[in-house]
């Protein structure tokens, strides 16, 4: 069963802790979305407080997936590019799909989604995202479509000793 996608969804309890016990359990099942297992949802909530201050502010956007249950299954946030010279690209963050639900088609109906979304705003001509290297995150946003432009070699400390790049990709929306 497809996922039914809802942009901007209203902020509140509900949505709070739809996210965070999606973000939790993405962590611990060793989702690369900015925390290292094991994670809480407290250890999360003060990154989740930043993207509500940002979506109240209009600078961050929200896509939400839901799945058959209505229960948030997967997200992404797409923030403007602030930078005057940069403001015709958009950053993806945060992707992330339930585990429960990983395998089914979900991660690519979300990044579809978040394109079409994307498509929506004014003058922004493609999406930016970064993601783990050695996760295989690369691969599978190439087969979305998004390019490789960029890896920063060491960037990411997952533990001592566990160095990841930062791969840089690139989907154009026109």
């Amino acid at each position: 069963m497809a996922l039914t996608f809802e942009a901007d969804p209203p902020a509140g309890p509900s949505l709070a802790s739809g996210v965070l016990s999606l973000w939790a359990d993405v962590s611990n099942a060793g989702g690369a979305v900015g925390f290292v297992p094991p994670v809480g949802v407290d250890d999360i909530r003060p990154q989740w407080l930043t993207h509500l201050a940002a979506m109240a502010e209009g600078r961050t956007r929200l896509l939400v997936g839901r799945d058959e249950d209505g229960r948030i299954a997967a997200t992404v946030f797409l923030q403007r590019n602030t930078h005057r010279l940069m403001t015709h690209w958009i950053w993806a963050y945060t992707v992330m799909v339930h585990p429960r639900h990983q395998g089914k088609g979900y991660g690519r109906e979300l990044m579809a989604a978040a394109a079409a979304h994307a498509r929506t705003f004014d003058g922004v001509e493609a999406i930016r995202l970064t993601c783990r290297g050695g996760t295989g995150a690369d691969r599978f946003y190439a087969s979305c479509g998004y390019k490789e432009v960029g890896r920063v070699p060491g960037a990411i400390r997952v533990a001592e000793g566990d160095d990841r790049d930062d791969v840089i990709m690139l989907l154009p929306l026109l």
